[in-house]
């Protein structure tokens, strides 16, 4: 049995790029294992796109470096690019041709025979639901059957380490909902997966681990409970009184022992306890006061709860209105060099595997 430990999906040592209007990223150092879900997370703006761009080999970092299965970005795309799948925010499809042309279009290009390209678009049309929409003309489908469509093309060569870059972004509810499950089957196959989105929920769903990034560089980076256990200490609890607690009961909780934070909410009260075994004081204490409780129930730190926390402790460090157009409004990524500049159309059929997306 070797003594070494697994080599990383995904590391990245200090990886920078700038462009001329500034630093798109800075300094970034991670490492990401086989099979994790990693959340890459950040307003527009953030620097994920840049990330994503690099981490395929379409950009070559200014300062660092980064490997992909083993492989060198700078110096060995090519070969990162086999490996990987991307879905870019644009799908970037062919309205000219039907989705089985799409899709076989990308698979010859990319080196399968004409039998092997026919077997393994099947395969794929019945696994996301298109085999009705296999021979009908992409122009017209909707944003979520194109995220379908999209999907299975960045799967044609069965990728070990899959990119998506807003992959929900434009969806309705229901085409949030079943491009969710389908990125969960795909992480429950032993895949490694970078997320990168401004959509907390879905993240949340999703991911293992989290990277924050803000103005291209990395504020955070781990499980979101690790996070959660260096932001707060003890655990969140909520206690349903029916309607929003007053002065006199705020102060009957905090007097309780083991209860170290009380703010009022809507339907009573968000606590933060040292263990769960504070909870059934909590109860005691408002029947009481004589109070009816409804529920009272401890909860862990959400990644959104998690994100939010470090955001407010940046903005709290950094000073005011100032930084905030890093996590609060938009910003446009600087602009990749134009001899970089590849949409997300013609970079599957050229075989790089990797495409610009939306600026972030």
């Amino acid at each position: 049995m070797s003594d070494h430990a697994p080599e990383p999906a995904i590391e990245t040592i200090d990886l920078s790029r700038s462009f001329a209007s500034g630093p798109a990223l800075d300094g970034l150092s991670i490492r990401v294992e086989t099979g994790e879900v990693l959340a890459l997370l950040g307003p527009n703006g953030a620097g994920k796109t840049t990330t994503v761009r690099l981490l395929n080999g379409v950009l070559t970092p200014d300062r660092g470096s980064a490997r992909v299965l083993g492989f060198d970005v700078a110096t060995d795309g090519d070969d990162v690019r086999r490996h990987t799948g991307v879905l870019t925010e644009n799908a970037g499809l062919d309205d000219r041709l039907t989705t089985r042309e799409n899709l076989i279009f990308s698979a010859r290009v990319r080196g399968f025979s004409p039998d092997a390209a026919a077997s393994r678009v099947n395969d794929l049309l019945e696994r996301f639901g298109l085999a009705e929409r296999a021979d009908d003309l992409t122009q017209g489908f909707s944003t979520g059957q194109r995220k379908r469509v999209a999907l299975a093309r960045a799967l044609l060569h069965d990728p070990d380490v899959l990119f998506l870059d807003e992959p929900t972004s434009g969806l309705d509810p229901a085409g949030t909902r079943d491009v969710i499950e389908l990125i969960q089957s795909l992480a429950g196959e032993g895949r490694t997966i970078v997320l990168a989105t401004h959509f907390l929920g879905e993240a949340g769903r999703l991911a293992d681990r989290m990277a924050v990034l803000h103005r291209g560089r990395l504020r955070a980076f781990g499980r979101p409970d690790e996070l959660a256990a260096e932001l707060w200490s003890g655990i969140g609890a909520q206690i349903d009184l029916g309607a929003p607690a007053d002065s006199e009961v705020q102060t009957a909780l905090a007097a309780v022992p083991g209860v170290t934070e009380v703010e009022p909410s809507a339907t009573g009260a968000d606590l933060r306890i040292v263990d769960r075994d504070v909870l059934p004081l909590v109860v005691a204490a408002m029947v009481g006061q004589g109070q009816t409780v409804y529920e009272v129930a401890s909860r862990a730190p959400s990644l959104e709860d998690v994100y939010f926390a470090i955001e407010a402790t940046f903005l709290a460090e950094h000073g005011g209105a100032e930084v905030t157009d890093g996590f609060m409004r938009d910003r446009p990524e600087p602009p990749t060099d134009p001899s970089s500049a590849i949409d997300s159309g013609s970079a599957m059929n050229s075989g790089s595997g990797a495409g610009t997306g939306g600026g972030r």
